[in-house]
């Protein structure tokens, strides 16, 4: 991986902004990159400064998807195609178990990958310029099981079919509409992002790390496999010093200063 192609900016109110910096590709991820945001995720996810994260893209573009020009290489075959989805893979399913808020911030195209990379945040924010496609059918290659999945919660199944097996671009608005974007927006995508997760970043991290656990949960149907994980969220946070801030600070009516302890 070329130097600084993953970005990240720290801010004082606990927003981290990750950037994929390949502006001249339009975003679009390499293997490296993969590897390499997997890692970051994971870093970010224990880190108690980070209240939010913000994946956005450089140059007008949130990401073309995969970097196709480097699957002779790296994805030529079966045996290196499972090692490539790996990478794939773990920078995803890295950004999905983020105990925090995510928000993609989008803006110009937002292909393939970059859907997937979208649909792996809890909420996405878009210029009104921004387009979107899932190409897989096109290239003559399946759309994962895991980016199958984030699609259809987004969107349902009957849109899900038409985004795949279509393969064309959509708007903002339509997108809007589908379920597929949260919000459209005329300012600045990562602006107007840092405004969706200030109150978010202000919150309890512990508590919204365990009513992540448990919605997502619900949402995949995985109640009874993940009770361990849901009922240690909860015992978390009543036993945790926020827990205690948050109450005195009801009583005092004041805002309550939280740590993440």
């Amino acid at each position: 991986m070329e130097k600084d192609e993953v970005l990240l900016t720290r801010h004082d109110d606990g927003v981290a902004v990750v950037t994929l910096n390949r502006p001249q590709r339009r975003n679009a991820v390499n293997f490296a990159q993969w590897r390499r945001l997997g890692d970051l995720f994971a870093e970010l996810g224990a880190d108690r400064a980070v209240r939010a994260i913000i994946l956005t893209g450089a140059g007008g573009h949130f990401c073309a998807g995969a970097d196709i020009s480097e699957f002779k290489t790296v994805r030529a075959d079966a045996a290196t195609g499972a090692a490539y989805d790996e990478a794939v893979k773990h920078g995803t399913q890295s950004l999905i178990d983020m105990p925090k808020p995510t928000i993609a911030a989008i803006a110009g195209y937002c292909i393939g990958g970059g859907v997937a990379l979208a649909l792996a945040c809890d909420f996405r924010v878009a210029a009104g310029g921004a387009r979107f496609a899932i190409p897989a059918a096109r290239l003559g290659i399946v759309y994962s099981q895991l980016e199958c999945e984030s699609l259809i919660a987004a969107v349902g199944v009957t849109n899900a079919k038409k985004i795949l097996f279509g393969a064309q671009q959509i708007d903002a608005a339509a997108a809007r509409l589908m379920g597929l974007i949260d919000e459209v927006t005329s300012d600045d995508p990562v602006e107007a992002a840092r405004a969706f997760a200030k109150p978010m970043a202000q919150n309890a991290p512990l508590s919204i790390s365990g009513m992540k656990t448990v919605v997502n949960a619900l949402a995949a149907g995985k109640v009874a496999e993940r009770n361990g994980a849901i009922e240690a969220a909860v015992q978390t946070a009543l036993d945790s010093e926020d827990y205690r801030e948050g109450v005195r600070a009801f009583g005092e009516k004041r805002p309550p200063r939280f740590t993440g302890r």
